[in-house]
């Protein structure tokens, strides 16, 4: 005779965030790169919450560029508590995440396409927390990429106008006329 036992089936364990950051000192355009496995949101965030709770304080709102999210909800669990999600469309560079904490600060990461392969990822990575040289936008490191210049990414490149507006606290204009046409 034989007997067959059912148990409940358990849910595996959420995986870890694949993070990189900048040490604390370091300065420029991001503070790292996160590497979602999926391009659901709802079900990133909680481990991307919980690895950098311990080193930033609690995440409270999250803000995206909806452009590469298929579905962007209002808010997602991260364990006993509710994280806020809002997006921006022109003024968000689709692949940065913007990640505010009650009165502990804003951070900025590089969103590395959960389809990119290990190698591109880490070089990502790698670029993202690059603390000297002139700062790349989120943007510009995937276009690096996508390019076949890895060595860009890193940084050995001057920043073109729009760039170094940025880094230096102005934000860009999609209505902005050429200087050629002002005269």
């Amino acid at each position: 005779m034989n007997a067959t036992t059912h148990s409940a089936p358990t849910a595996p364990a959420p995986a870890a965030a694949r993070l990189a950051l900048k040490s604390p000192a370091g300065h420029g355009l991001l503070d790292g790169a996160w590497w979602p496995r999926s391009r659901d949101l709802a079900a990133e965030l909680p481990a991307l919450a919980e690895a950098l709770d311990p080193l930033w304080g609690r995440i409270t709102r999250v803000a995206v560029n909806p452009m590469l999210w298929p579905v962007v909800p209002r808010q997602a669990a991260v364990g006993n508590r509710v994280v806020k999600i809002g997006w921006f469309t022109p003024e968000l560079d689709p692949h940065k995440l913007l990640l505010l904490g009650y009165g502990a600060g804003r951070w900025d990461l590089l969103v590395i396409p959960p389809e990119t392969d290990a190698a591109a990822a880490d070089r990502l990575m790698a670029a993202a927390c690059v603390t000297d040289g002139p700062p790349l936008t989120a943007t510009a490191l995937i276009a690096a990429e996508i390019a076949g210049h890895p060595d860009l990414a890193a940084g050995d490149r001057p920043q073109d106008s729009e760039e170094s507006w940025e880094y230096e606290g102005g934000a860009t204009s999609t209505h902005a006329v050429p200087l050629a046409a002002r005269r």
